[in-house]
């Protein structure tokens, strides 16, 4: 058994042996090819800087020099246009019969939203036919006063009572009349219960009516809001520092997450006079024409353009590191060595490039590929 064992161990050795002379061999033949090998990561105290045996196998990239306009970015809310809200209100009080619409729905001028039975309709007309009456009178007692003014038989200031009178009588029914054609009530159907119907067309953003419930009239909050959305206001807070860059009747542009392909302008139309106290912001209102995607209540980001150009830098976008929430570049130094740079990395630009706002200038030297570094110094 011993023998046996002595000899799986001299076995084993050998074949050590024979696969260290491979690897040997392998190494020499890729030396022999020229092939350089692998860069070796020097660390340094500061983490920021690092040195590798071969510098030149990271390529270098030329910051260019990139015309960009400042620009600024802020989130806004999509609001109706308060000029174009209608209230739809019930000048009747009453208790409301049915409903013929609801919050959210689209409805056109003239489209019947609702019944209300009131009692306020019924003595408006209850009022005129008394008012039709007594004109009927007055108007029969105008007549004989004048034909026995005619025949002597009464003084002139008898017949100007009876003219008096029938000029007040068709006053009254006047008055009655228009007051049944407030209250909404139909001329041709005199019963207590009046229609109520949209004023405009447009969209029902607010309703606060319910059937069977009671209306008092104007002490009511409105039955219903129409509002036309096709114009829509954007509201957004603008902080105090960055006031200069919102001016009136200028254009800024309109981004909606869910539609990242849409591309909507609006105009400033208003910037609010008094700052929050609070957090130091200023009300900003943009005007923008609702292709249909913008429903109110939703967030969306707001781009205001400065009005004066500056000059920054643009790398290839494979040059910038994110790492930590940040992004880098790294930058060669002499000595075989690299420093990592924070940089404030703006947008994508046309050609794979990303503009740079601060922290790299135009001609800089980067490397054209950060992250191989970043590998090769965490291996």
């Amino acid at each position: 058994m011993k023998t046996e064992l002595a000899i799986l161990a001299l076995f084993g050795s050998a074949l050590a042996l024979g696969l260290a002379g491979c690897g040997a061999s392998a190494e020499t033949d890729v030396a022999a090819a020229g092939a350089p090998p692998p860069a070796q990561v020097i660390h340094e105290p500061d983490l920021d800087f690092v040195k590798v045996d071969h510098p030149d196998q990271f390529p270098l990239a030329t910051a260019a020099e990139y015309d960009a306009t400042p620009k600024l970015d802020v989130t806004g809310v999509v609001n109706p246009d308060v000029s174009r809200n209608v209230p739809v209100i019930s000048l009747a009080s009453g208790r409301i019969l049915e409903i013929n619409a609801k919050l959210g729905d689209t409805v056109t001028k003239g489209q019947l939203l609702m019944r209300v039975q009131s009692t306020d309709i019924a003595q408006a007309f209850s009022d005129y036919r008394q008012a039709v009456a007594d004109e009927t009178l007055s108007a029969a007692q105008l007549a004989r006063a004048q034909l026995l003014y005619d025949r002597g038989a009464i003084a002139q200031k008898d017949l100007e009572v009876a003219q008096d009178a029938d000029v007040k009588a068709k006053v009254t029914v006047e008055t009655a009349r228009e007051h049944l054609r407030v209250l909404g009530a139909n001329m041709a159907n005199p019963n207590s219960i009046v229609d109520i119907y949209a004023p405009a067309s447009g969209v029902i953003t607010d309703q606060q009516v319910t059937t069977a419930a009671g209306t008092q009239g104007l002490a009511s909050p409105n039955a219903f809001t129409i509002s036309d959305l096709s114009h829509v206001w954007i509201v957004c807070d603008v902080y105090e520092n960055d006031l200069a860059f919102v001016h009136l009747n200028e254009f800024a542009d309109i981004r909606l997450n869910a539609y990242p392909d849409l591309h909507i302008q609006g105009r400033i139309n208003n910037i609010g006079p008094i700052l929050d106290p609070n957090i130091r912001t200023a009300k900003v209102r943009i005007q923008v024409n609702n292709p249909g995607m913008l429903r109110l209540g939703m967030f969306v980001t707001a781009t205001f353009h400065g009005q004066q150009r500056k000059r920054e830098a643009s790398v290839p976008a494979a040059a910038v590191l994110h790492l930590h929430d940040r992004d880098w570049v790294y930058i060669p130094i002499e000595g075989g060595r690299f420093h990592r740079v924070s940089v404030d990395a703006g947008d994508m630009l046309p050609g794979g490039q990303q503009a740079i706002r601060a922290g790299v200038a135009p001609g800089t030297p980067v490397v054209a590929n950060a992250l191989v570094l970043q590998n090769t110094v965490e291996q």
